[in-house]
């Protein structure tokens, strides 16, 4: 790759992503992206594609996902139907089995005729045994179609990012292939930066103000879900939009108090239980 990704003017890259991401590119190896949900693994992606003027291939894998539908698939039920329906346009086109091949992200990314960014997003949902189902296609850059009896080279190595929420361990073997990267929750330099990206004209006190009750609401100990940089994202976005005042976010005596919109924090109920009970305790030690 000629160019070297420096971050986005919509994407805020601390100097270790933007490390990560050309060190994929120069190793030619897939990057492995991990990372608490809402720490901008999907976006990374986009933007990099889109800094580097790239075509982004997306890829969002679920539970049913098999690793066999991101080279492609047979649709053997639309060409026997096409046969009993006959006729003469109909006969031609069962008679070329090519017509029913549908093909998977790899596949496209693989024929493309300039590189592309490939983006295989949430492996971990996946059964246990698709990214080794992966390994040789992603590793070798070539897949056998046995229908057609073609082998699908890749005209060029695409650029693959593929995240991973954790859910699941990932193969040694699949690792080892891979160069890896953890997204850290950003520090609040790096999220006020963030969130001048989204809120550019955000009055400095309401950020203040906004940032320490979230990063109150974060550390607090025993929450079954940490708000993210997306849910801190969605708040200001809510709090600007009911032209909530900063006085609602300054407690008292630096006493902790329910935010106004909590439910764009926490989500769910043993959290906002969990919140509501430490005001309380705080409340009856004034």
């Amino acid at each position: 790759m000629s160019t070297k990704f420096q971050g986005s003017k919509n994407y805020v890259a601390t100097q270790d992503l933007m490390l990560a991401v050309n060190a994929a590119a120069t190793l030619q190896r897939p990057l492995l992206v991990k990372g608490e949900p809402g720490t901008g693994k999907t976006m990374l992606a986009e933007e990099v594609a889109q800094a580097l003027s790239m075509p982004l291939l997306q890829w969002h894998i679920k539970s049913t996902t098999k690793a066999q539908q991101g080279l492609y698939e047979y649709d053997a039920v639309s060409r026997l139907r096409d046969s009993q329906l006959g006729g003469a346009e109909n006969g031609e086109k069962v008679k070329d089995i090519r017509n029913y091949i549908v093909q998977g992200v790899l596949w496209q990314a693989f024929t493309s005729d300039e590189p592309v960014a490939l983006l295989i997003d949430e492996i971990d949902k996946a059964d246990i045994e698709f990214p080794n189902d992966l390994l040789r296609e992603i590793d070798r850059m070539e897949f056998y179609c046995y229908e057609t009896r073609e082998l699908i080279r890749a005209k060029h190595r695409p650029l693959v990012f593929i995240t991973s929420n954790n859910e699941k361990e990932l193969p040694d073997a699949f690792l080892r292939r891979c160069f890896f990267h953890y997204i850290k929750f950003p520090e609040a330099d790096t999220m006020r930066q963030i969130v001048g990206v989204h809120f550019p004209t955000l009055k400095s006190e309401l950020l203040t103000a906004a940032m320490k009750t979230f990063y109150d609401v974060r550390n607090l100990p025993g929450l079954k879900k940490k708000p993210s940089t997306s849910e801190l994202l969605d708040w200001l976005k809510l709090l600007v939009a009911e032209d909530i005042p900063l006085s609602a976010l300054q407690s008292q005596d630096n006493k902790v108090a329910v935010p106004p919109l909590v439910g764009a924090l926490l989500k769910n109920e043993q959290d906002v239980s969990l919140f509501e009970k430490l005001v309380f305790m705080n409340q009856r030690n004034r």
